[in-house]
């Protein structure tokens, strides 16, 4: 499932300065970028990479613009205490250094739709799973307070596992394929390899989008391209990360999208740039039950979507055959997915 958590990293805990620079040194590493320091650290460790600092004060917490509490819960007392921080703050971080789930549990129900975060600090990945779990919801992030920057790097694997969502895809039978005029088209260039059966989902309505094979594989046109997509025409949409759509013609540098396999596993990718050329179109049309869905591409050899598991160019591709897409329901507004009958054709 694709969340939207944050982890802090604690890099102010060892006393000796050099410890508390390897910790913040693997955080950037990670890309993790808020991160606990002594006040007296930030001005020499800001200098290692961009990154926001925190600071813990007396129980204090300030980020910038973002003020909250820290509160250590060993009992009852701690835990009303905090419950009562609920929406008269930004954020909360509960420490609970002999038990966890139950405070959890009601701290969560507590914090729910009140405006403030909550945070509960850890310093292992299996009770960060435990908190980002708890009541399904989970805490609103996590706070690690690693021994070792190798906890660090397990925090950065299990946040990469939990962000790689499981869509459904389905077969669309190909019921038109046909040449059109010049047009202007998008490569989506991405900060990040993609392998063979990998690339991403588009297409000329939200509720019907393609999957377009990246270029990674060898041509005698071409050389490989693995961070590209050869994606189609600027109008067409595209999946990016907590299941919004995009235009490719809006897609600006850093932006995060999704990057799909052939079984409909995710990853979300940064992206770099996008190209943007007239080049030849052509339309494919493809029905899957009772609906009728297109997708407008560069008519060229090396653009490929994937039929039966392997990726096809349009070249090849013939009507009957089937290529993979993902099919909703419903419509979207500004990217987002609204329960409402919209109709594109």
């Amino acid at each position: 499932m694709v969340l939207d958590k944050v982890v802090w990293i604690r890099a102010d805990g060892p006393e000796n300065a050099k410890e508390r620079k390897v910790i913040v040194a693997s955080a950037l590493d990670n890309n993790f970028t808020h991160i606990i320091v002594r006040r007296e650290d930030i001005d020499e460790f800001i200098k290692m990479g961009k990154f926001n600092p925190i600071t813990i004060t007396e129980g204090k917490i300030d980020s910038g613009d973002v003020k909250g509490e820290y509160v250590e819960i060993e009992g009852k007392e701690d835990e009303k205490r905090a419950g009562e921080l609920a929406g008269n703050t930004d954020c909360v971080v509960i420490a609970a250094r002999s038990w966890k789930v139950i405070p959890a549990e009601n701290l969560i129900a507590t914090f729910q739709k009140s405006g403030t975060k909550l945070l509960a600090e850890v310093d292992n990945v299996k009770d960060a799973r435990l908190f980002l779990g708890t009541l399904e919801v989970g805490t609103d992030g996590i706070v690690l307070a690693p021994s070792d920057p190798n906890t660090i790097n397990s925090m950065r694997q299990f946040m990469d596992e939990l962000e790689r969502e499981a869509l459904t895809l389905v077969e669309g039978e190909v019921i038109s394929i046909r040449p059109l005029g010049m047009g202007d088209r998008a490569c989506v260039d991405s900060c990040s390899v993609m392998d063979e059966g990998e690339g991403m989902l588009i297409g000329s309505q939200s509720s019907g989008l393609f999957l377009v094979h990246s270029e990674s594989l060898e041509s005698e046109f071409v050389d490989t391209r693995p961070f590209r997509v050869n994606a189609g025409s600027v109008h067409s949409y595209i999946l990016a990360k907590g299941d919004k759509t995009l235009y490719l013609s809006d897609l600006t540098a850093g932006d995060d999208i999704l990057v799909v396999d052939s079984s409909g596993i995710t990853r979300p990718v940064v992206l770099g740039r996008v190209k943007i050329e007239k080049r030849p179109l052509v339309l494919l049309e493809a029905k899957y039950q009772d609906r009728t869905y297109n997708i407008i591409l560069q008519n060229a050899e090396t653009i490929r979507l994937v039929s039966d598991g392997r990726p096809v160019s349009i070249t090849e591709l013939k009507v009957g055959d089937r290529v993979l897409m993902r099919v909703d329901r419903g419509g979207r507004h500004f990217g987002m997915k609204v329960d409402e009958s919209i109709v594109e054709k």
